[in-house]
């Protein structure tokens, strides 16, 4: 039943569909990273078109090198040390949807440690969009419970609740590396 699940979820993010889904963190809205249509429809479900609120999931860090044109040699050695989520935004994003990708010409990144998202990337082999399941502007749910009902309807698939695991319930950390591997924290 469980791999129903990652099946089902293949099927409608190939065809451009929107997932509702659970992370290590919190409950999230997701699409195939390439698809500009379907990252549309996630700004206009969230109402609002801050890119900066989007970011990807990977299910490995070394393709992380996949999106971005040159990683910062410390973007490595920050993944690897990582003991709880953490999402960098790396300079110099490619091959995602253009509409993905704020002005500035970068991309947040997270290796979740959570089976459903780990399984249905390296099944869908490209990255996943990730961003909080709520309308911009109002908090992020911390179970399924606070998800709004606009957003329950407004996607294709909501992933069963038995693969949710033991997610942390805030958001991750966020980091942003420069270029020459400046680091800025956004979010501790």
């Amino acid at each position: 039943m469980a791999e129903d699940s990652i099946y089902q979820a293949l099927e409608v993010l190939r065809r451009g569909g929107v997932i509702l889904y659970p992370t290590d963190t919190v409950w999230g809205i997701g699409c195939d990273a390439t698809n500009e249509q379907a990252v549309a429809r996630i700004y206009d479900l969230k109402q609002s078109v801050n890119k900066k609120s989007m970011l990807v999931l990977l299910d490995q860090i070394d393709k992380v090198s996949l999106y971005i044109q040159k990683v910062p040699e410390v973007a490595w050695q920050l993944y690897e040390v990582a003991d709880k989520p953490l999402t960098l935004i790396l300079p110099g994003a490619c091959a995602v949807a253009p509409n993905l990708i704020p002005d500035e010409g970068t991309l947040g990144i997270r290796i979740p440690d959570h089976e459903f998202c780990n399984k249905l990337i390296h099944k869908l082999n490209r990255p996943l969009v990730s961003t909080s399941a709520n309308i911009s502007g109002k908090p992020s749910p911390m179970s399924f419970s606070e998800i709004a009902k606009e957003i329950v309807d407004g996607v294709d698939l909501v992933i069963d609740r038995a693969w949710e695991g033991r997610p942390t319930g805030k958001a991750s950390s966020i980091v942003k590396v420069g270029v020459n591997g400046e680091i800025e924290i956004i979010r501790p």
